[in-house]
């Protein structure tokens, strides 16, 4: 039997602040909408739809930039959950199979609690997802008799024996959908908030004898986004979690508090990584390497033995190969270096091809942009590149080939030859202290005037 992943995302989250849809808001570098989604990947849904409502448009081409399988489907008004789960009924009343809902604002769900959930699932008709409150605050109480769920009381109808449940509701539940759409056809709005309530299903269901359980998980997984102070408590909480599985994983943090990782950052065991150091998304670094201190990688990929930093900027479309030294001071876009090359100081490496055991001297630019066009410079194996040299795109530089300091160099340099194109220096002996006499006596003149 399949799964269907809906997602309810169609809140404004007024709370925020904000002009962007709340589902749409960052944790380490991915909308928590996409947290949602990567939660449920465990269950290998077959079909996921996302509920959309503020910013629709906005949602969905956050939903297609990552899954391009994804459905959307627009709640014009927001009449509560059981109103947006029927929403998505054209596109999954046929669909044979359970239906899994989650939260865009609820990120932090595990694929292991959704697994054990599907585990319920096979003895049980309805599948809740509950968790102790230290706080039990506005949740609905889940009202269980052994391990049947008899009901969820919402606060704003809960008499105060209900309140002081402190067993509450995440709001994830899994069914299947034939029965969660028939169930939801008999459910109204008459409650206090005068909307249709998706827990109001579980009532309905045992009212007809069908078996109803809840699954228990930890309260930080049920942890709903509403403002940015909550959204500052959410990235916290995920930095910590993902900081401690790579230390369990074999890397050495050296001060993990001052590490910040995105939410796809991949890193081999017995790699060091220094302080603030800072991973945006799409980042692999394999084992052995080293992330020397404030460097900053984004759409990397550092191979065996490699080392980049301290303070060195790899960004989109970046492969270093194994045992590459990337320096201080130094910034990589969308180029491959190949293995032992170096690229020590000062430099700009974009739109780039070096070959192997190629050195890079201080100072080093690839003008690959002219204003108009990106073009691309080629450097062979075990080249020597002066410092401060200017390779002025589209440019190749053979193998063995070396550049002198100073140059900027227009036309392609073959195997084995020196580039050098500087102008011829001329000293003129005595002219620099006849030139501070000038500027000196220009000044005094000057200073007096002004008297």
């Amino acid at each position: 039997m399949g799964t269907a992943l809906v997602i309810l995302a169609a809140g404004k989250g007024t709370r925020m602040n904000s002009d962007k849809p709340k589902v749409l808001h960052e944790i380490a570098g991915a909308p928590m909408l996409v947290h949602a989604m990567r939660s449920a990947a465990s269950l290998d849904p077959e079909r996921t739809v996302i509920v959309t409502g503020f910013g629709h448009e906005d949602v969905a081409r956050a939903v297609a930039d990552y899954d391009e399988t994804a459905e959307t489907v627009l709640q014009p008004e927001q009449n509560g959950t059981g109103h947006a789960v029927q929403m998505t009924r054209d596109l999954l009343g046929d669909f044979d199979g359970d239906i899994v809902v989650l939260y865009g604002d609820t990120p932090f769900v595990q694929g292991e609690t959704l697994l054990r959930m599907q585990d319920a699932r096979v003895d049980n008709d309805l599948v809740v997802l509950g968790f102790e409150a230290a706080d039990p605050g506005k949740y609905g109480r889940l009202k269980m008799d052994g391990p049947r769920l008899t009901a969820i009381v919402e606060h704003a109808d809960a008499t105060d024996e209900e309140r002081a449940i402190t067993f509450c509701n995440s709001g994830v539940m899994m069914g299947s959908a034939s029965l969660m759409f028939d169930l939801l056809d008999n459910t109204n709005n008459d409650n206090a908030q005068g909307e249709v309530y998706l827990t109001d299903v579980v009532g309905i269901a045992n009212a007809r004898g069908l078996s109803v359980t809840a699954v228990t998980c930890d309260e930080t997984e049920t942890m709903g986004i509403n403002s940015r102070l909550q959204l500052a408590d959410a990235e916290r909480i995920f930095q910590d979690r993902a900081r401690a599985e790579l230390m369990e994983d074999g890397v050495t943090l050296q001060r993990p508090e001052t590490v910040t990782l995105a939410f796809d950052t991949v890193v081999g065991r017995d790699t060091v990584i220094e302080p603030y150091v800072f991973f945006g998304p799409g980042v692999t670094v394999e084992s052995g390497a080293h992330i020397r201190a404030f460097s900053h990688l984004e759409g990397a990929h550092v191979s065996r033995g490699g080392v980049v930093g301290p303070y060195a900027r790899l960004r989109p479309g970046t492969e270093l190969a194994e045992d590459v030294k990337v320096g201080n001071f130094v910034e990589i876009k969308n180029a491959q270096i190949d293995e032992g090359a170096k690229v020590n100081h000062l430099s700009y490496i974009g739109d780039a091809v070096l070959g192997a055991g190629t050195n890079i001297g201080a100072g080093t630019i690839t003008c690959n942009y002219d204003g108009v066009m990106k073009h691309r410079t080629t450097i062979g194996r075990n080249v020597f590149i002066g410092s401060n040299t200017m390779l002025v795109a589209p440019v190749t530089i053979g193998d063995d080939a070396m550049t002198g300091s100073g140059s900027i160099i227009t036309n392609d340099v073959e195997d084995g030859a020196l580039g050098i194109s500087r102008a011829r220096q001329v000293n003129k002996p005595g002219f620099a202290r006849k030139l501070f006499e000038m500027l000196k006596a220009k000044k005094d003149k000057q200073t007096k005037e002004a008297e």
